[in-house]
């Protein structure tokens, strides 16, 4: 009897039982969907943000010093390529011990905190967005690099190696991180928290941050510390051009890192700032190489590797808002502008630009930072330019231009100054004569 009442119970039990635990689970189930999904890392942008970031560290060494190495005398090729491994050290130390902290943390529209000071709280499992941190920081601390070895150009064959690691140090943290700060910093809901970032400004890869700002500072270095001896008399004909071709060549390649690994993640938006890079690149380089051979008769190595630095300069801001017809005006316009920034504005002012470090870094990060107003593509970056009816994109383009040029004038200016005055920023006479590679580092290439 008691066997046959348990049977009776269980028969009736189960099915309820069967019922709420159905019940439960899809409560359970929609709960779940209901939350917000924890932040979790994604391989394949980790993968692609990896790789990016060794491609724009090759773009400094070797790219940069052998494309600076090649086109110095011979007396000066060490000289010009430990600028750019020194300061590929000491801005990797200065990012780790605050440079990162003052570009990305912190609540001011104009200069980070004190948050990530020596990378504290950057740990295995800290992420920025779907990819770690560490990433994100490295990523970031390559373009710290590559800024100002840039400058280095500008007055290269005559500048203190003292003086360039007091002034680099000086200017990286009072110029690159505050601009940086002002142009890429994002606030906790990752908004906009710069200001120049906050009111529009596209810079998808470095226009303003990187080129303009380089550009300019060099331009003010050579100013400050005055002309080579014998230039304009003296031939200062490039000693190695085989060595300026293949770094422009790494230059070429890690630009990809540069400007399609700025998307932060391996999706559409890379795919096309990967392509249009290198039509810019490839149609600068044309139109450089067509505007020398039209006005001096014989198209040079030296004139077509430039223009290809000149298109990939321009396109920096635009990679990740244009389509490829932006992309191509863009370069046609940078190669033939730089070209003439190079060769006419540079001899008709007289100013001692080395390696053209203004004429094709500063003209044409602005060129490209202008124009990315002009073609800018709402359905690749979210913003439409003046051909789609957004005549105020320029504007704010140019103001960007703008503040950037003048606060990088400025600082830059008064920074070589103080540093000229405590410790002096030119080699002597007869250095500068005996060449940098024996006066200051008492090596040479035989």
């Amino acid at each position: 009897m008691i066997h046959h009442r348990l049977k009776s119970f269980a028969a009736a039990a189960l099915p309820a039982a069967a019922t709420m635990l159905a019940a439960s689970a899809a409560w359970a189930q929609e709960a779940a969907e209901a939350a917000p999904a924890a932040p979790a890392i994604d391989t394949g942008n980790t993968a692609w943000m990896l790789v990016s970031t060794a491609l724009v560290l090759m773009m400094t060494i070797p790219g940069l010093a052998l494309f600076y190495g090649g086109m110095v005398r011979k007396k000066n090729v060490l000289g010009v390529m430990m600028q750019s491994f020194a300061i590929a050290a000491l801005a990797s130390v200065l990012w780790m011990v605050i440079g990162y902290s003052l570009a990305f943390t912190g609540t001011s529209p104009y200069i980070g905190g004190l948050d990530r000071l020596f990378l504290d709280g950057i740990g295995k499992e800290t992420l920025s967005g779907t990819i770690p941190e560490s990433v994100f920081a490295m990523f970031q601390m390559t373009f710290f690099i590559i800024t100002p070895a840039l400058i280095t150009g500008a007055f290269a064959d005559r500048m203190k190696f003292s003086a360039m690691l007091v002034f680099m140090t000086l200017w990286m943290l009072l110029v690159y991180a505050p601009i940086c700060h002002w142009v890429w910093s994002l606030d906790a809901n990752g908004a906009a928290l710069g200001f120049l970032g906050a009111m529009g400004a596209l810079d998808f890869a470095g226009g303003t941050v990187v080129h303009i700002n380089a550009g300019v500072a060099g331009l003010v270095a050579c100013l400050v510390i005055g002309p080579r001896k014998g230039f304009g008399t003296d031939n200062m004909a490039p000693h190695n051009l085989t060595l300026s071709v293949v770094g422009a060549s790494l230059l070429w390649v890690g630009w990809f890192g540069f400007n399609a690994g700025s998307a932060v993640a391996a999706d559409g938006r890379a795919g096309m700032a990967m392509l249009v890079t290198q039509i810019a690149a490839a149609a600068a380089a044309l139109s450089w190489m067509f505007a020398e051979w039209i006005l001096r008769k014989k198209p040079s190595i030296l004139g077509i590797v430039s223009g290809a630095v000149a298109g990939l300069v321009a396109i920096t801001p635009a990679a990740g808002f244009v389509d490829p017809k932006g992309a191509l005006i863009i370069g046609l316009v940078s190669g033939v502008v730089c070209f003439w920034g190079a060769t006419t504005l540079k001899h008709a002012l007289k100013y001692d630009d080395s390696l053209d470090a203004f004429g094709v870094h500063g003209i044409g990060g602005v060129i490209g930072a202008i124009l990315t107003g002009v073609f800018a593509v709402e359905g690749i970056g979210g913003t439409a330019g003046l051909l789609e009816g957004n005549a105020g994109q320029v504007l704010t383009q140019f103001y960007a231009v703008a503040i950037t040029v003048a606060y990088t004038a400025i600082v830059s200016f008064i920074l070589l100054k103080l540093v000229d005055l405590v410790m002096g920023l030119r080699v002597s006479a007869e250095e500068e004569r005996e060449g940098l590679d024996l006066a200051l580092h008492g090596e040479t290439v035989h």
